[in-house]
């Protein structure tokens, strides 16, 4: 913490192993500079949900919260550790009696940070409306933190900027979206809330967005179904967003793109 205020970082999606060692490489040799680390996980084990032992791994980077969207039920052994995974936020706006939690509040180093997450309606699958609920989630929050943080998974650009633009009427302090994949340059503060459309992701930049290009040219070709596969080129990128907080107000003072590529990939034996 510096001046009164918190630097936190957002990486926008995490797709496969290509990912995955991005992120981890990033945080190894930068995250002295954060004071908290959020990132969204839907598509970090081999592009589709999150595995167990991927998710310890990403905590042991030393990322603080995960957020997710659509594709976090994809590898079924979520359902078996969802709700203890306490580090995990999946979104909101799933019906009452859903597993896992739509927001959390995490306490590091004294500072008590509140997560939420959130996934939009229009061209996606039709969840729970999250207006309201979002509202009532941000005003319980800032009971006991003024610092609310809003990872909105959408398709949609238009819904993302209305529903970042609501949000900011409620004192919330980071806006995120996700999904899209591709980082937009929007980047400002509105009422006092960093915003950004989309945050981009993290993985390989050779395919489509973080899929193999081959693959992804069939489907579009042909418009038979195939399964992606997660792009393996040389080249993986880093999209992320930094954000001062004033620990005090809630307020964003600074808001700040991340768009890093390197020809560094690590390999493992791992098939995710």
């Amino acid at each position: 913490m510096k001046n009164g205020n918190i630097k936190i970082i957002f990486f926008g999606d995490i797709v496969g192993k290509p990912g995955r060692f991005a992120l981890r490489d990033y945080l190894a040799a930068n995250k002295d500079q954060y004071d908290f680390v959020v990132a969204n996980i839907e598509n970090a084990s081999h592009g589709f949900g999150l595995t167990e032992k991927n998710y310890n791994e990403i905590l042991d980077y030393g990322v603080d919260v995960m957020t997710c969207g659509n594709h976090i039920w994809d590898k079924k052994d979520i359902f078996t550790y969802i709700d203890n995974a306490d580090k995990l936020v999946r979104p909101i706006n799933y019906p009452k009696g859903t597993k896992g939690a739509g927001s959390r509040i995490v306490e590091k180093n004294g500072i008590k940070i509140g997560v939420i997450n959130a996934m939009g309606r229009v061209f996606m699958n039709l969840l729970d409306s999250q207006w309201e609920i979002v509202k009532n989630e941000i005003e319980e929050i800032k009971k006991v933190t003024p610092i609310v943080i809003i990872d909105f998974h959408a398709e949609a650009t238009a819904e993302k900027i209305c529903f970042g633009k609501y949000c900011s009427e409620f004192g919330t302090s980071a806006f995120f979206g996700t999904h899209t994949h591709v980082q937009t340059a929007d980047e400002q503060i509105i009422n006092g809330m960093a915003y950004i459309t989309d945050a981009g992701f993290c993985g390989a930049s050779d395919g489509v967005i973080g899929m193999d290009y081959n693959t992804s040219l069939s489907r579009f070709l042909t418009s038979i179904p195939e399964r992606y596969e997660v792009a393996e080129g040389k080249i993986t990128q880093v999209n992320a967003v930094e954000v001062e907080i004033d620990v005090n107000t809630g307020s964003a003072v600074s808001v700040k793109r991340v768009y890093l590529s390197s020809s560094k990939i690590e390999e493992e034996e791992d098939e995710n």
